[in-house]
C-alpha cells in the first residue's frame, strides 16, 4: 500500500510508517495548499494512495465514489464535519480521527490567558516596551492584577479539553463549577466538578471558558443577557467557536464595563480585519487561533494515526474508527 499524509507529522512517526510501506508527506502548513475535490480525486488516482492522511483538506462524496483505491482515511483531528463520513462508510473506507489530541495544549492555553487577564502581562509589557515605565511606584497602581487562587472558574462544555481546564485549574486553587446538558451522568462523576445551570454559573464565575463544539446547538450560547449576569469584575476566555459568542453584545459589555475583559483564540475571520472594534481595546487579548499549535499535539495526533494504521494493515479494528460499520461490514 502507498500513503499521502498532507497533515502535519512528527517525523519520527513518518519513519515508522516509512518502514511499513511508501508514504509521501506533503503538510499543508508548509506547501499552504488545500486540495479542491477534483485535484485530490486525481492525486489519489494517479499515484494509487490507499491511504490518506488529512487535517484540514475537505475529502468529500466526489473523492470517495471516484477514488475507488483508497481504503483508509485519517483524520489528525477530532472533528469529521469536514468529511462525508456516510459516504465512506458507502464506499468501505475506514474513517479514523484524533480526538483529545489538543486537549492540553488548549488547557494550557487557558491557564495561560487566565493569568494574562488576572495579572495584566500584555498590558505590563507594553508599558515597560513602550516607555511609560518612568517611576517605581506607578505600575502597583496602574497595573496591579488579581490572584487566580480562591476564585471560580465556569466552564461552559466539559469535554475533553474543559475536564483537562478544570483539573488543572483545582490544582491552582481555583473553585470550578461547570455547565454542559449533553454531559452523560457518568462523566460528570468522573470530572468531579460540581454542575450547575447556565444563570448560575454566568452569575458565579470569575473566569467563564468556554468549550462548546461548532455547530447551530452552541451558537449564541453566550449573547446579551449572560453577558449581563457576569460579574463586571469577571472576565470572558473563548477557545471554543467564534459563533459561541454574540459578538456585538460582547464588544458593548468590553466597552461599556460590563465585564472586566475577554481573551480570544477563535475570531469570525482568520486574520482577522484590520479595523474591528475589538483591536482597539486594552481589556482585551487577541491570540491568532493557536490553542492546539504544539509540537506535542502534532506527536499525538502522528502516533495516534500510526497506531490505528498499523491496526488496520494487520486486520485488527482500529481504536479510533469513526465508522464501526464499515468495519462490522468487512468482517
Amino acid at each position: 500500500m502507498k500513503a499521502l499524509i498532507l497533515a502535519p507529522f512528527d517525523p519520527s512517526c513518518l519513519d515508522e510508517l516509512r518502514a511499513r510501506m511508501e508514504a509521501i508527506h506533503e503538510s499543508w502548513l508548509e506547501s499552504r495548499r488545500l486540495y479542491s475535490p477534483e485535484e485530490l480525486t486525481a492525486r489519489l488516482n494517479d499515484e494509487k494512495i490507499a491511504i490518506l492522511v488529512v487535517e484540514a483538506d475537505f475529502v468529500l462524496e466526489e473523492t470517495f465514489q471516484q477514488a475507488p483505491g483508497l481504503r483508509f482515511l485519517g483524520i489528525c483531528r477530532n472533528a469529521t464535519t469536514h468529511i462525508d463520513v456516510d459516504v465512506a462508510t458507502e464506499r468501505g473506507v475506514v474513517v479514523v480521527n484524533a480526538p483529545g489530541r489538543n486537549a492540553l495544549a488548549v488547557a494550557e492555553l487557558v491557564l495561560g490567558l487566565m493569568f494574562s487577564l488576572a495579572r495584566k502581562i500584555p498590558a505590563c509589557h507594553n508599558y515597560v516596551t513602550s516607555g511609560s515605565w518612568e517611576d517605581p511606584v506607578s505600575p502597583y497602581l496602574e497595573l496591579r492584577g488579581t490572584e487566580l487562587e480562591g476564585k471560580t472558574l465556569g466552564i461552559v462544555g466539559l469535554g475533553g479539553i474543559g475536564s483537562e481546564v478544570a483539573r488543572k485549574s483545582r490544582a491552582l486553587g481555583l473553585e470550578v463549577i461547570a455547565y454542559d446538558p449533553y454531559l452523560p451522568s457518568g462523566r460528570r462523576e468522573v470530572c468531579d466538578v460540581r454542575m450547575v445551570d447556565l444563570d448560575e454559573l454566568l452569575g458565579r464565575s470569575d473566569f467563564v471558558s468556554l468549550h462548546v463544539s461548532p455547530g447551530p446547538e452552541s451558537a449564541g450560547v453566550i449573547g446579551s443577557e449572560g453577558l449581563e449576569r457576569m460579574k463586571p469584575s469577571a472576565f470572558l476566555i473563548n477557545t471554543s467557536s467564534p459563533q459561541a459568542v454574540d459578538q456585538g453584545a460582547l464588544e458593548e459589555a468590553l466597552e461599556k464595563g460590563r465585564i472586566a475583559g475577554a481573551a480570544l483564540d477563535v475570531h469570525e475571520a482568520s486574520p482577522l480585519p484590520p479595523d474591528p472594534p475589538l483591536l482597539q481595546m486594552d481589556n482585551v487579548i487577541l491570540t491568532p487561533h493557536i490553542g492546539g499549535a504544539t509540537d506535542g499535539t502534532v506527536m499525538r495526533h502522528s502516533r495516534m494515526m500510526i497506531e490505528d494504521i498499523e491496526c488496520f494493515l494487520a486486520g485488527r479494528r482500529p481504536p479510533r474508527i469513526v465508522n464501526p460499520l464499515v468495519w462490522g461490514h468487512r468482517a
